[in-house]
């Protein structure tokens, strides 16, 4: 087999262009052509590239149907030529004798679907024009409209018996009613002057500013005829803070007690600390008359609380906490809570792992939960009896499950492959059986191939990576390196899949990818998470140029001379870090929403827990901290050309510090180029966008790294 050239560029004049010769605004590049490795075949099969992975379908959000009989779950299609993406829900049987099937509810729009005990399939829609709850048969069909609410509903639970709703809306929490809440709305959309004033943070979050709403919980009834009915009951009310949470909260933050008298919420109150707080707590309504009394279930632990699920006698809370206040990276523990007596312990206190997504075995004895570990994310057996804390699962990222009576639905995906849903016994040592294809089209694609390697990282521990062939891998020749630094900084480039960074797409491309789970990396207990506070720069970086050098030792296929590193918001830290304190390695460079100047990011971030609990307190009290590792500070040693990408809605990482470090790079007249996006947040969602920055990415690649002769 031929070996797979690398990605041809459209774009290699304009950006070898150098600092100075660069226009103001860059002429927007013609689409790159893809790589010419797509047309080499091996056995019928052509290489993957990241313009398969743009129209990829994804699945998520598998839910089992009371008897275990069924799973539903969600999948998005990708249109990128109308710049859209649309969801459709689809059913298929447990057992072996069927094959998947899309609901007709689909055809009006519809997610969030969740079966009920009644078993009915109710879901958000905004068919009548705005988000409600909706109910169908088991079989899709017969949909009807179950809420008729004046504002959205954005997320929602149904009770155990299916006979009442729980549900978030947004609403202004200083009115009265609903009634009020559209009002102000209409109000302010009318407003002629554009003036915002806050006299609290947050002032912005993620990618939104502050509108004035809160995310609160109404409850209403469901009668005979499958409708909600009566005033919705606001039981939140009075209660200083959102539930769900911004911006990534969801139904799991919230849910009814066993016998559907009472509401469970996790919150953060808001107050004027809630930027540095990551105090969430576990409360209670008093009924659900909306009376503004709770009680907090979790107050004697200041840190991070959340997660309720009853077990299935009603008896025991279990639920989430970590231990160490304003560290959102902390491991969660689990907390089994008696409801009668409110005595809480905890169990699998030495199990060194952060699990998540806690559900209830039928008999009331297991735990099943998901977590981190060593590049991969099992789900495990938790026995609450004892704490014993057994694998189910294999190699893999399990994102979510359901239980059945026989054994666990979960969606799995891996380094080469996009989720789809498996099957597997809860006590069998079979493979799992498959249960979808959502991707065909992937049957047909080379994939490189992928191995985990270790080696002596900072202080001589072991440090895991990843090391991937180019797909259609010759032996005995070199290959050009894409080195990927991942982000968090706690997190992982793990055996998982992603639409974002893709290490497949650039085997796909010709090139060999190298990937370090540096010190701080999350799976590998929570000693080696902690210990990159504080050591941005010394520890990851140590980990990287070791990982780096024995990587090359290794595998004889990488051409450490041929080499571009790559990473985004800590990852692009790291890149800005490397080119200040390791100039001299890569031939070049992508820094995607990096942080540049760790001192001001204090200041300008919205989430300022983080900046804090990294640098040891806050700018004003701990200066030393922030400079120690601040890439701003390194500049003069800069050489290595970089391209810059940047969303203008991050409000994380600031659109200032994408552009400082443009600033720097034209001011050295170093080789770089600007890509932003106005319409972006911390990642690249729309369609058209991603295929412009795998574009510019690619191009900028194409342009510095060249086939080894």
């Amino acid at each position: 087999m031929r070996r797979l050239p690398l990605l041809l560029s459209s774009l290699s004049a304009a950006a070898l262009l150098s600092a100075a010769a660069l226009p103001a605004v860059a002429e927007a590049p013609a689409a790159v052509a893809a790589p010419a490795a797509a047309a080499a075949v091996a056995d019928g099969h052509t290489a993957f590239t990241y313009r398969d992975l743009i129209g990829l379908n994804r699945l998520g959000d598998p839910q089992v149907s009371p008897d275990g009989a069924w799973v539903i779950y969600a999948v998005t299609a990708t249109d990128v030529e109308a710049n859209s993406r649309s969801g459709s829900v689809w059913i298929r049987p447990v057992a072996d004798d069927g094959s998947p099937r899309r609901l007709a509810i689909s055809d009006g729009g519809a997610n969030t679907a969740r079966w009920g005990s009644d078993n009915h399939i109710y879901f958000l829609s905004s068919r009548s024009g705005s988000s409600q709850v909706w109910r169908a048969e088991a079989d899709g069909t017969g949909a009807m409209q179950v809420t008729n609410l004046p504002v959205d509903v954005n997320a929602y639970r149904l009770s155990r018996a299916a006979d009442k709703l729980v549900m978030s809306l947004a609403v202004f929490p200083d009115c009265a009613d609903l009634a009020c809440s559209v009002e102000r709305a209409r109000a302010e959309a009318e407003r002629k002057s554009t003036g915002r004033v806050y006299d609290r943070m947050f002032v912005r979050h993620w990618d939104t500013w502050n509108d004035g709403t809160q995310n609160h919980l109404f409850t209403q009834a469901i009668g005979d005829d499958g409708q909600a009915s009566g005033d919705p009951a606001w039981v939140s009310k009075g209660f200083d803070g959102d539930t769900p949470s911004k911006p990534f909260g969801d139904e799991s933050e919230f849910t009814f007690t066993p016998d559907g008298d009472a509401v469970v919420f996790s919150a953060r109150e808001a107050g004027q600390s809630e930027p540095w707080s990551t105090n969430f707590d576990l409360w209670r309504t008093n009924g659900l008359s909306g009376d503004g009394v709770f009680e907090n279930l979790t107050e004697a632990n200041p840190a991070w609380d959340t997660g309720a699920v009853f077990s299935p006698d009603g008896r025991t809370m279990a639920y989430l906490a970590m231990e160490r206040p304003g560290f959102e990276a902390d491991k969660f523990s689990i907390f089994l809570k008696d409801v009668a007596s409110g005595q809480t312990r905890q169990i699998a206190a030495n199990w060194d792992r952060s699990p998540g997504g806690l559900q209830w075995a039928a008999d009331g004895n297991t735990l099943y939960a998901t977590a981190g570990d060593v590049g991969q994310t099992r789900i495990f057996a938790i026995d609450t009896r004892n704490g014993a804390v057994v694998p189910v699962t294999g190699p893999g990222h399990v994102s979510s499950f359901g239980l059945t009576p026989s054994g666990i639905v979960f969606a799995r995906d891996a380094l080469d492959a996009p989720s789809d849903l498996y099957f597997k016994t809860y006590r069998g040592r079979e493979m799992p059986r498959r249960l979808t294809n959502v991707n065909p089209s992937l049957d047909d694609k080379m994939f490189g191939e992928a191995e985990q390697f270790t080696f002596d990282g900072w202080n001589g521990e072991t440090v895991h990576g990843y090391v991937i062939k180019p797909a259609g891998y010759v032996e005995g020749r070199k290959y050009p390196v894409a080195f990927l630094i991942h982000g968090g900084p706690q997190g992982s480039f793990g055996n998982s899949w992603s639409y974002r960074w893709n290490p497949s797409s650039y085997a796909g491309a010709g090139f060999a990818v190298v990937m370090i789970d540096f010190h701080g990396s999350t799976g590998y207990g929570q000693a080696f998470t902690d210990s990159i506070s504080q050591h941005w720069g010394d520890r990851p970086l140590e980990d990287l140029q070791k990982g780096w050098a024995a990587a090359q030792s290794r595998y004889s296929f990488l051409d450490g001379d041929n080499a571009c590193a790559l990473g985004a918001s800590y990852g692009g830290y790291m890149i800005n870090w490397i080119a200040g304190n390791w100039p001299d390695e890569f031939k070049c460079a992508v820094n995607h929403d990096g942080v540049f100047d760790t001192f001001s990011m204090g200041f300008a971030t919205e989430e300022l827990w983080f900046t804090e609990w990294e640098n040891g307190g806050t700018p004003w009290d701990n200066p030393r901290a922030y400079q120690e590792f601040n890439p701003a500070n390194h500049v003069r040693n800069w050489k290595m050309p970089m391209l810059v990408v940047q969303g203008e809605l991050d409000y994380r990482i600031p659109t200032s510090q994408g552009l400082s470090t443009f600033t720097a790079l034209q001011r050295r007249g170093i080789e770089s180029r600007l890509l932003v996006f106005p319409n972006e947040n911390h990642w690249v969602l729309k369609p058209q966008n991603s295929l412009q920055w795998h574009n510019e990415v690619f191009g900028w690649l194409d342009n510095y790294l060249r086939p080894a002769d």
